[in-house]
């Protein structure tokens, strides 16, 4: 166990020395899943408690209530060009220790390809265009087991491949683990995790025949190689309260901060170590039956057209509806009066629980 575990460390340090660290990598990854943290501006690392925290904290699928719990998501961007999908499916395997298996999906369909539309003797041909896709994909396999000897602490992790493709272009395949921790007492709740712990590396190729290659070359165009794409570790911390008002009214408060440290980015606290982007969250609900959600994030720093800087934020809203603790519908209109450079766009989840399968009943014949 130690040999591999020296031989992990090992392989990562090799092909560390051999990568390209970029910023901004697997992005798609920043975006969310389920409208319920999306309404709530992605401030459920303390609050997750179902299917969907094997995205937004593993820890929490150990706080699932019921035994098996399906959830799906499906939203529309940039006018509908991009789809971004997902699908998650969990298991209490006992009281203590939970697994669940996720799928991400952000793509772009039908784009054409005109790099060849012109051919040999300078004419346009519009027959040799072609469509192709491009799609960043991850499947993520987490596990999360509760700590018996401390009353409220769960942890869980992340076993993480990603798949990102540009046509029959180019391709990669990545690989990266995710940690985190909750801890709840009394209706306080407060949770961390570390995206891409280990880093993930992204390994892409380029399949690009000679014609296209000639075509780059005479536009000025740069050929790219093969090489090796390290996503940088990223903290997320957060902390909520729950409060019961009574006669069945309830009401969560949360906020999260999103700590990168690869140098400045356009968030509301920065440095050259250090970038924080805090987001807030609020949950206000009736008897588990329906609830009214709201967040603000996406805190930047923006210039107008007399080059004067303000500040920018995203609200968002939702709504989430009960149907007896078995189907959850939650719905997320994201950037409220468009006052960020996000695009606003409509969410729908899906998420349906279960205790456990009926059995088919035996028929009984009557001699």
């Amino acid at each position: 166990m130690k040999r591999s575990l020296l031989f992990f460390v090992v392989t990562l340090l090799f092909l560390g020395s051999y990568a390209q660290t970029a910023k901004y990598s697997n992005e798609f990854l920043s975006l969310g899943v389920g409208a319920r943290g999306l309404s709530m501006s992605n401030t459920l690392t303390a609050l997750s408690n179902d299917v969907t925290s094997a995205y937004w904290n593993p820890a929490g699928l150990s706080r699932m209530e019921q035994k098996y719990q399906l959830s799906l998501m499906h939203a529309a961007y940039f006018a509908n060009i991009a789809q971004y999908d997902y699908a998650g499916i969990a298991y209490k395997i006992d009281t203590v220790s939970t697994v669940a298996f996720s799928f991400i999906r952000l793509g772009i369909d039908n784009i054409m390809n005109t790099t060849l539309l012109m051919d040999n003797q300078g004419n346009f041909d519009y027959d040799r265009i072609s469509m192709f896709s491009t799609a960043d994909m991850a499947f993520l396999l987490s596990y999360a087991h509760q700590i018996k000897k401390v009353k409220g602490l769960s942890i869980g992790a992340n076993v993480k491949i990603i798949r990102r493709n540009i046509g029959d272009f180019a391709g990669a395949w990545g690989f990266g683990l995710d940690f985190g921790v909750q801890y709840h007492h009394k209706g306080w709740q407060a949770g961390a995790m570390l995206r891409d712990g280990t880093s993930t590396f992204n390994a892409w190729s380029y399949n690009l025949s000679d014609e296209v290659i000639e075509v780059f070359q005479q536009t000025g165009n740069e050929i790219p190689e093969n090489s090796l794409e390290i996503t940088l570790p990223k903290l997320l911390v957060g902390a909520g309260k729950y409060i019961n008002f009574g006669k069945g009214f309830n009401g969560t408060f949360a906020i999260d901060f999103d700590c990168t440290f690869d140098k400045k980015r356009n968030t509301l606290i920065r440095s050259n170590f250090i970038s924080i982007a805090p987001h807030f969250g609020m949950e206000l609900g009736y008897k588990n039956i329906v609830a009214l959600r709201a967040g603000i994030g996406n805190f930047q720093q923006e210039k107008d057209f007399e080059n004067k800087t303000k500040t920018t934020m995203q609200i968002n809203l939702g709504l989430g509806v009960n149907i007896k603790n078995i189907v959850s519908i939650d719905y997320a209109l994201t950037d409220i009066g468009d006052l960020s450079i996000a695009p606003y766009s409509h969410v729908f989840s899906l998420r349906v629980a279960l205790n456990h399968f009926s059995k088919p009943q035996k028929k009984i014949l009557d001699n």
